[in-house]
């Protein structure tokens, strides 16, 4: 098997090309990516469930829109914390009940007491499910160009219109990649 090179903390942005419907103009930030596999979660997927209406305690650092988003279509009966730790928090000493993923991105302890983090947080999502890839599975993917693969940033896992994240990362890009922003919902239509 050919060595994986690490994608963790990088986006998965769906390409107009990827047919499953589970994705189509996802943005997914990579959790964990080596050669068992990788996990993710889909950032731009809200649902109508609110927070507060499946874990409680955490509702108040919830940012806006403050519900729950569908991470993938893996186990959508778990919930996956993802928060930001701004500044210094984010360094050597990281708090309680959060593991760092990617720079200032980590994974939160939902069974933790959300007062460890409090003060810490910048940002929180709450995601059920994940989406999830077998040894191998993201790579073939990736050489099939179902993904563009581009760096995160902190803003993404908090973006107040994940409506939008999908052409807003694009737009940022600085290649032949920003011009896939303005990509028709239905290009038969065009």
């Amino acid at each position: 098997m050919t060595e994986v090179s690490s994608l963790t903390g990088r986006l998965l942005v769906a390409t107009p090309a990827l047919a499953d419907p589970n994705f189509d103009r996802a943005v997914v930030l990579l959790l964990d990516h080596d050669e068992e596999g990788s996990l993710g979660v889909v950032l731009n997927r809200p649902t109508p469930v609110d927070v507060g209406d499946i874990l409680e305690g955490w509702a108040d650092l919830a940012g806006e829109p403050g519900v729950v988003f569908q991470g993938g279509p893996v186990s959508l009966d778990s919930a996956l914390g993802v928060a930001v730790i701004p500044g210094d928090a984010a360094g050597e000493s990281a708090p309680l009940g959060w593991r760092r993923v990617h720079g200032a991105i980590g994974l939160v302890d939902l069974e933790a007491p959300p007062e460890l983090l409090a003060s810490a947080v910048g940002s929180l999502r709450i995601f059920a499910g994940y989406a999830g890839w077998g040894p191998g599975q993201l790579e073939d993917e990736l050489v099939e160009g179902a993904w563009y693969v581009v760096e995160s940033e902190p803003g993404d896992v908090s973006s107040p219109s994940p409506e939008r994240l999908w052409r807003a990362v694009l737009r940022r890009q600085r290649n032949e990649l920003a011009m896939v922003a303005t990509y028709p919902d239905d290009p038969s239509l065009n």
